[in-house]
């Protein structure tokens, strides 16, 4: 494995190695934890990548025992954070949203507006739900410092942007949901109307 072969997961877990030696199941965690916020990938991933990194001589393993529980400690090496310094260096993909439950209402004509309005009440009602995460973990921080609490200026910028996304969309859910209230269908010739729209940044 190349260093040109390495991706976006590849440096996001030699950053978590960074920070200290961890266990593929203590990767996983700290994965879900934070960079599944805004790089999620499957648990599969996360066991098998820190074997590459090892292989490229990124990262070396060690087997660890508790009790007679076995599993695999990896630590960065100096070339890993090498590669994680100069990977800092260069351009990176801006952000892209993956988001199914929009497919379902960009697509809501092809169905019924009782539809339209399970998907966006399930996106508001998601989104308060992470927000709510956030917003524990924001105080979690606050009282505690969290597990790494030299790390704290650095999750606090990623941290106010996660809010402010979530923020923005149970707002847009609010306004959707106002919009569509009076709606008897999907489509004009059944009842849905345009509503007061404006391609600024100011909220309705």
């Amino acid at each position: 494995m190349s260093h040109k072969q390495l991706t976006p997961t590849s440096f996001a877990i030699l950053g978590l190695l960074s920070i200290q030696p961890l266990t593929t199941y203590e990767l996983a965690q700290q994965m879900d934890r934070t960079v599944s916020w805004f790089w999620p990938r499957a648990a599969s991933m996360v066991y098998e990548e820190p074997k590459k990194l090892a292989t490229a001589g990124l990262a070396t393993s060690q087997p660890s025992f508790t009790g007679k529980r076995r599993s695999t400690v990896y630590h960065i090496t100096s070339a890993g954070r090498t590669a994680l310094r100069d990977w800092l260096d260069t351009p990176a993909a801006g952000m892209r949203m993956e988001f199914e439950a929009l497919i379902k209402v960009a697509f809501a004509d092809a169905g019924d507006v009782n539809q339209l309005r399970t998907a966006i009440r399930d996106i508001r009602l998601d989104a308060e739900s992470r927000l709510t995460e956030i917003l524990d973990r924001s105080r979690q921080y606050a009282s505690t410092g969290g597990p790494f609490p030299g790390r704290l200026p650095i999750i606090a910028i990623t941290g106010k942007l996660l809010m402010g996304q979530y923020e923005a969309v149970v707002r847009w859910a609010q306004w959707a949901e106002d919009a569509i209230g009076e709606w008897r269908g999907v489509t004009p010739a059944t009842g849905a109307t345009v509503p007061p729209f404006s391609f600024t940044s100011e909220w309705p």
